[in-house]
């Protein structure tokens, strides 16, 4: 196997990270009666504006439904990209973290993308800032930059190639088998998990998942104790230690499949809980446990939510529809190059 495994890190990660939680918000919640009153509001002005809600399985179960019934998805990030770029509508109303109505901007630029709310980012965009990921880029001209959806337009401008997990494998074993050696951003797990599936010659920035870097081993197997009879299914973005620990390895759509797949009547799921809306869809039959995070007893920073989709709100949906607040807008020049390392992505999709 071949391995070049160095870490690209920044300081005040932590820091940043921390800065960006403490602007965290989250709408008081709405009686049943007032969910009602802006159910309706929406769907009258997703008619009158011929706007879609795009949704991410990490979303409010709310917003999840809405979307569904309105004529939406719920869906993955490469999914929620390519329901945008093949659908018709005028607006795309992108529910999920600020990357994602990025993404969508620069695969339809003719629509208008608006958000619930724009302060919705990521650890791992945060983790990652433009100018520190182009100095590491200059530093390894010679390496094929394979960057996660995760991440900002602007990084995403500099990449050869953009993935999301479920196609990360397939992707750099691709390269792997040209002779390509890799530059991976921004996720250190899901980047040696990748790693570790192809042999791959890779190099990788030093980012995480503030929900999935929560999730540990030891309170997995001691549930696995209290379920004998489960099936534990992880997100790649988890550290190595609970991705050992998995029955099955896999992005949110392929975890859904999974749970249809799997002959077990309890699942441990170890990903945002958000999940629990679709994957109870395709499983009606079978019980969910969420994972433990952060070990008996620790206080974690996200407790298998992830705080920033959880700023997205039936509230804050209704005003972006109202007045055409948290609209996206991608730089033309960013966008251009973005474009290049997206439309790979989609194609190699496409063709597999």
């Amino acid at each position: 196997m071949r391995q070049d495994l160095s870490i690209q890190s920044s300081d005040d990660l932590s820091l940043k990270v921390k800065e960006y939680l403490e602007k965290v918000s989250v709408d008081e919640p709405l009686s049943a009666d007032q969910q009602n009153i802006v159910r309706q509001q929406i769907k009258q002005l997703l008619i009158d504006k011929n706007a879609v809600i795009v949704a991410h399985y990490y979303t409010d179960p709310l917003i999840q439904a809405l979307a569904e019934e309105t004529g939406g998805v719920v869906a993955d990030s490469l999914e929620m990209a390519r329901f945008g770029s093949r659908h018709d509508a005028d607006t795309l109303i992108v529910v999920g973290v600020k990357f994602m109505g990025e993404t969508a901007k620069i695969l339809t630029p003719n629509k208008t993308v608006l958000m619930p709310t724009l302060e919705a980012t990521c650890s791992l965009d945060v983790g990652c800032p433009a100018d520190e990921f182009n100095a590491f880029c200059d530093q390894h001209p010679d390496r094929t930059v394979v960057v996660y959806a995760n991440t900002s337009a602007q990084v995403k401008a500099r990449a050869d190639w953009v993935v999301t997990s479920s196609i990360a494998v397939d992707v750099v074993d691709h390269l792997d088998s040209l002779g390509e050696k890799i530059l991976w951003a921004p996720d250190k797990y899901l980047g040696s998990y990748v790693q570790k599936q192809t042999g791959a010659d890779v190099l990788m920035w030093d980012g995480s998942c503030i929900v999935h870097e929560e999730f540990k081993a030891k309170g997995i197997t001691d549930l696995q104790k209290v379920y004998p009879e489960s099936a534990v299914l992880v997100h790649p973005e988890s550290p190595q230690s609970v991705v050992e620990v998995a029955d099955v390895v896999g992005s949110t759509s392929q975890l859904i499949a999974a749970a249809k797949d799997l002959p077990n009547k309890q699942l441990i799921v170890a990903t945002d809980q958000g999940i629990f809306y679709k994957m109870q869809q395709a499983v009606p039959e079978k019980e969910l446990i969420i994972a433990p995070t952060g070990g008996s007893g620790a206080t974690c920073r996200s407790c298998a939510n992830c705080p920033w989709m959880g700023m997205n709100s039936l509230q804050n949906l209704l005003s972006c529809l109202q007045d055409g607040s948290g609209e996206i807008h991608v730089d033309s020049d960013v966008a251009n190059l973005a474009t290049t390392a997206l439309d790979r992505m989609m194609s190699f999709k496409a063709n597999s």
